[in-house]
């Protein structure tokens, strides 16, 4: 994934391993992983628990490269676990499964994790989608991070994934970002004056013993400590590949256009933290559905007019960058679909089976893929 060119575009996604016949978690990657290695080598690996399994693309310059590559992985991971009798599903959470029992990965450090945190660490179980875009200079990638944080709640809104847990609709879009933000180090990062100010935070961090490594940061979106990028980690994964693309390219030409503003010293933004954490958990509740926050005019709009705004935001990078008509198809067709918390509901609608929520996941993940 690392790179020192500017811009270019890398995805981590997270699966759940999944019992073909009970739709329940299986705890499998130990299988499911070497078989994956045989197709894609290094870009996959396991995650937190047995039952799930991460893949990361190298960095794309394209959004059509980026695209061939999440089809190439889902493409090797699906293909793994079949021959290890599992399936995977690419959701938030698992609709039913129960997490506090979940078998943590050999890994010292995830076995740390869970001697540290405990339930939190337990209970998770939750997906993910990571984007790094190439930011090749610190600094600037802290300046950025500053910026584009009035929108986190916009991209969120469109990626949500994640509606049901241990059995139940919780009535959020993305109980993903619930589950995740009880960890003290989750959440939106408050602004930083510079890559010092923030690099001694960091180590503040370490120093009492808070975090034992920097990458037990897990805010919305920091400068990754392992490659030159800015590393975004709001969203759901995507149920489809197409839906993990349209985070991918909203938040590359976010960056782009948040690096413009840097570059010109253009005023930026820079909302409450309390009014920050309010758009993210509004965004998470309701999705598209409902009225989200428009954090620098202070004021609710409905969801689908904050995506408009972003977009016209977004569009003069877009356009120079030739991805105007894409991504506004992109958003088009994800806004007219529903994100995938809205189809997991409809899938359970039809006839109250949890069961049939697990086998439209696994069907999407494995869309225009397999």
């Amino acid at each position: 994934m690392g790179t020192s060119e500017q811009f270019t575009i890398g995805v981590e996604e997270e699966f759940l391993i999944i019992d073909p016949r009970t739709r329940r978690l299986r705890p499998e990657s130990g299988e499911v992983v070497p078989e994956a290695e045989r197709e894609v080598g290094d870009h996959v690996e396991p995650e937190f628990k047995l039952s799930q399994i991460e893949t990361s693309t190298p960095p794309c310059q394209s959004l059509d490269e980026l695209r061939t590559e999440l089809v190439h992985l889902r493409r090797g991971v699906i293909e793994a676990a079949e021959r290890a009798d599992s399936v995977v599903g690419a959701a938030g959470t698992h609709p039913f499964s129960h997490t506090g029992g979940g078998e943590v990965t050999p890994k010292e450090s995830y076995i740390g994790l869970e001697r540290e945190y405990q339930r939190l660490a337990r209970e998770k179980v939750i997906c993910g989608c990571h984007v790094h875009v190439g930011v090749s200079d610190r600094e600037a990638a802290v300046q950025i991070m500053n910026g584009v944080r009035p929108w986190l709640g916009a991209v969120l809104a469109l990626a949500v994934n994640s509606p049901f847990w241990l059995g139940e609709d919780t009535g959020y879009a993305s109980f993903r970002t619930e589950v995740w933000r009880r960890w003290p180090t989750a959440g939106t990062p408050h602004t930083f004056a510079s890559s010092e100010e923030y690099d001694s935070f960091v180590e503040l961090l370490l120093k009492i013993g808070s975090i034992d490594d920097p990458a037990r940061l897990f805010w919305d979106v920091r400068p990754s400590p392992r490659f030159d990028t800015l590393e975004f980690r709001v969203t759901d994964v995507g149920l489809t590949v197409d839906d993990s693309l349209t985070v991918a390219a909203l938040v590359r030409a976010l960056t782009q256009t948040c690096d413009a503003e840097v570059a010109d010293d253009t005023p930026m933004c820079d909302p409450r933290p309390e009014l920050l954490r309010e758009a993210t958990w509004r965004a998470a509740r309701y999705g598209l559905d409902g009225q989200l926050i428009d954090v620098c005019n202070g004021r609710s709009v409905p969801a689908v007019q904050l995506v408009k705004g972003l977009l016209s935001y977004l569009r003069p990078v877009l356009e120079e960058n030739g991805e105007w008509s894409e991504v506004c198809s992109l958003v088009e067709r994800l806004t007219d679909r529903g994100p995938g918390a809205a189809r997991q509901r409809e899938a359970f609608r039809r006839a109250e089976r949890l069961e049939d929520v697990v086998d439209l996941v696994v069907k999407e993940t494995k869309s225009g893929v397999v």
